[in-house]
């Protein structure tokens, strides 16, 4: 491991500046759980480390995010994830129960239970794996990034924000201060999976996420089958309608999977993860289905 400096900011401003002087010769630190991996091998090898956790403007909470409208008083519009959320919490936390369960699903099983307890959600998608269990399900929900810069806060949906391995859109000088999951105003169920080499911790050979909402659009999110997770819709309407005969409904699934570009690698080679992603696709959808017809039934 080569040497670097190390600092420890207490603001967010403090953070950028140190940012903007370093530019890509700077690491953020926040869990932690990727980076000093990466460090140990000789991966990268920054001038300087930058440890966000005493930054107290980076909440390390889940708070609620209230309508504007005046008409709507008291009805919650989001869940904001501070940047400092662990994974342990994520999976704890009821409100994430109850709306976004499959984010719940996948946040459990990230690494070792002592990962969760420090990795963090907004470190998960800033390492833009392509295999990141999280972000399918960030992708189905449609959660937003909140970003901080010298040029002022911007906000860029999840789809956006990944754009390939180990790469997003934040530029050198610029750090994710939240994630918002904008709550659905209708009844949706949503289902996660994944396939690995080996029960327990390890990376995923093929992971997605499928979303079914009240108004009959089918959302799937796929990842470790292209350079990075990414969304497809379905807005015909027949994914979303159990009586769909399963011929057709696999025609559809098909099409949307044609979208995947897998590779082979030491976790699994193109034809296994293709032919997974079809079963899983559609063990996936029964799944968000039931959800969904089961919320709406008790609601």
């Amino acid at each position: 491991m080569r040497p670097f400096r190390y600092a420890r900011p207490t603001t967010i401003d403090e953070a950028l500046g140190l940012l903007g002087t370093h530019g890509s010769a700077a690491r953020v630190l926040a869990g932690g759980t990727d980076l000093l991996v990466r460090l140990r091998l000789g991966h990268i090898a920054p001038d300087i480390v930058i440890d966000i956790k005493r930054v107290g403007d980076l909440r390390a909470d889940i708070v609620d995010v209230p309508v504007t409208n005046t008409s709507e008083t008291g009805r919650i519009a989001a869940l904001r994830i501070g940047a400092r959320t662990l994974m342990s919490d994520i999976a704890a936390d009821p409100r994430l129960q109850r709306h976004f369960p499959a984010l719940v699903d996948a946040a459990r099983v990230v690494g070792s239970v002592q990962i969760r307890n420090r990795a963090t959600l907004a470190g998960n998608i800033c390492n833009a794996s392509p295999a990141a269990d999280t972000a399918p399900a960030l992708l189905v929900y449609r959660a937003v990034v909140n970003i901080a810069g010298p040029q002022g806060s911007r906000r860029v949906a999840v789809e956006d924000f990944l754009t390939g391995p180990g790469r997003t859109v934040l530029n050198g000088a610029e750090i994710v201060t939240s994630i918002d999951l904008p709550i659905p105003a209708r009844q949706t169920g949503a289902a996660f999976g994944r396939v690995t080499r080996r029960y327990g911790v390890d990376l995923a050979s093929v992971n997605l996420c499928c979303l079914v909402t009240a108004a009959g659009e089918t959302r799937f999110a796929f990842g470790a089958v292209g350079p990075r997770p990414f969304l497809v819709r379905d807005e015909s309407g027949a994914l979303a309608d159990r009586h769909t005969r399963a011929a057709a409904r696999d025609e559809i699934l098909f099409t949307l999977i044609q979208h995947a570009t897998p590779i082979s690698d030491v976790r699994a080679d193109r034809d296994y993860r293709i032919a997974m992603l079809a079963v899983m696709s559609r063990r996936a959808l029964v799944s968000a289905l039931a959800q969904r017809d089961q919320g709406a039934h008790h609601s």
